[in-house]
């Protein structure tokens, strides 16, 4: 049997989007709406089975980046991959996602991401349009409508980017 290897991934975006809503219903499968302010980082493990590999993946649920407070990189180091997550109801949330992911092209590299559009049980109330979902998509970025209430698409989340990390 093919030992478990560990993965850190980061969760970053700005304040509240829903990271640390998609990260405990990824890792508890629950979700609570009340909402609760990370001042720093979070850190939960899940394991996972992806392209028939045993995963340790070690989340990083990071405070989210607004006009006080800015991403730390340090926090960063040694990740082997991230969630770039926007609330779909506040479309400068996705264009913060967009200039947090160029601010990690440097310090990383090409690294694996993947976006979470979050609250896609309201997509009534979206500010995020289908044009701007379709440039992301069409420059390659794998953009997922999650809702970390539902559980929509966070499954699928969390193991795309966990074969991303796999892939050679």
């Amino acid at each position: 049997m093919t030992p478990a290897i560990q993965k850190k991934i980061c969760t970053v975006g700005s304040y509240a989007v829903g990271k640390t809503s998609l990260v405990r219903r990824f890792v508890e499968g629950i979700f609570d709406d009340r909402y609760l302010t990370n001042i720093g980082v979070k850190i939960d493990k899940k394991v996972v089975i992806a392209g028939g590999r045993t995963v340790n993946m070690v989340v990083w649920d990071l405070a989210g980046e607004d006009a006080m407070t800015t991403l730390r990189m340090s926090h960063m180091r040694g990740a082997s991959g991230y969630i770039l997550v926007a609330d779909g109801c506040r479309a400068a949330t996705l264009d913060k996602a967009v200039e947090l992911h160029q601010r990690l092209q440097e310090p990383l590299g090409a690294v694996p991401f993947v976006l979470a559009l979050n609250k896609a049980d309201v997509l009534d109330q979206w500010e995020v349009t289908t044009q701007s979902v379709d440039r992301l998509r069409a420059a390659g970025w794998p953009v997922f409508l999650t809702s970390a209430k539902t559980g929509n698409t966070v499954e699928d989340l969390f193991l795309t980017l966990a074969q991303k990390m796999l892939a050679p």
